[in-house]
């Protein structure tokens, strides 16, 4: 499966950004599909993450500002960050994850100024 994300870019404190990740196979027909980061000197870390079913979970920073979701006639899942702080700043990853067959993309920056 191929993966691409967009979206990134630069953004001041407290703005918004949608991220898109466009899959080369239907969405849901993964066991879930997610976004990740990874900011500088540190380790990939969760965001947010989609069931097959449209069930979420978020990792704790990111609940209430990070909304993650599916279109399906679109093959493309999205994340929209709202209330972004300079510690979002990261590159951003999409993930697809079937029966444990897991596939990355390549990545979309982000940048949050101060």
């Amino acid at each position: 499966v191929q993966l691409v994300e967009s979206g990134g870019g630069l953004v001041q404190a407290g703005g918004s950004l949608r991220l898109s990740c466009a899959a080369s196979e239907n969405i849901f027909s993964f066991n879930n599909m997610g976004w990740y980061r990874q900011a500088p000197g540190k380790e990939r870390e969760l965001v947010a993450r989609i069931t097959y079913s449209g069930s979420t979970n978020y990792a704790d920073s990111m609940k209430g500002r990070f909304t993650i979701s599916g279109d399906n006639a679109k093959n493309t899942v999205y994340l929209q960050m709202n209330s972004l702080k300079p510690e979002d700043t990261a590159v951003y990853y999409c993930n697809a994850d079937r029966f444990g067959i897991v596939s990355w993309g390549k990545g979309t920056l982000v940048t949050v100024s101060s």
